[in-house]
């Protein structure tokens, strides 16, 4: 079976920088007992390499992970947030830097800042990598941006569409696909 094409919407080379960037933004945040909280499963590739460019810039935070959905195999978030694997680490008292791919309806970060708050983070704060400024449902705001997005279904650098295209090097749209 072949795949569509796949328009380009950020390249390799301006993704890389932009990490670049938002890792030194975070260093000049003056973090304290830094835990990065990747949100798969799209956020994966993102977040290993924001947290290579973090270590670039002098950091050395720890890395946990939670998966949270609210889409399943819908294009579409339900509304609803289920954890299917939860932070191992204790939060509180500590920084804590959630990283995510994009943040759309902002059911699933608003959930998982609530969630770590609630746990005894000292703060949370969010990065995501591709903001949908029109899309959000909650109030939730991004500490940290890497692209503005169009209203577009993006696949691409950890995004996936019916568990295609993650490994792509680059954020693209299918076209028709929106």
């Amino acid at each position: 079976m072949s795949l569509p094409p796949v328009k380009v919407l950020f390249d390799e080379n301006r993704i890389a920088a932009r990490n670049r960037e938002l890792a030194s933004e975070i260093a000049a945040a003056g973090l304290e007992q830094l835990l990065v909280v990747a949100v798969l499963k799209g956020s994966f590739i993102f977040a290993a390499d924001l947290l290579r460019a973090m270590h670039a810039s002098g950091l050395a935070p720890e890395m946990e992970f939670v998966h949270l959905s609210s889409y399943r195999e819908a294009q579409v978030s339900s509304g609803q947030v289920n954890i299917l694997r939860d932070v191992e680490s204790d939060v509180r008292g500590r920084d804590v830097l959630l990283v995510d791919d994009i943040l759309e309806s902002g059911r699933t970060l608003a959930f998982a800042k609530d969630l770590l708050m609630a746990r005894g983070a000292r703060r949370v704060l969010v990065c995501v990598l591709l903001e949908k400024p029109g899309k959000r449902a909650v109030n939730v705001d991004p500490d940290y941006v890497g692209f503005v997005c169009p209203d577009l279904f993006v696949v691409g650098y950890g995004m996936d569409v019916a568990h295609a295209f993650r490994q792509l090097p680059f954020i693209g749209h299918i076209e028709g696909l929106e």
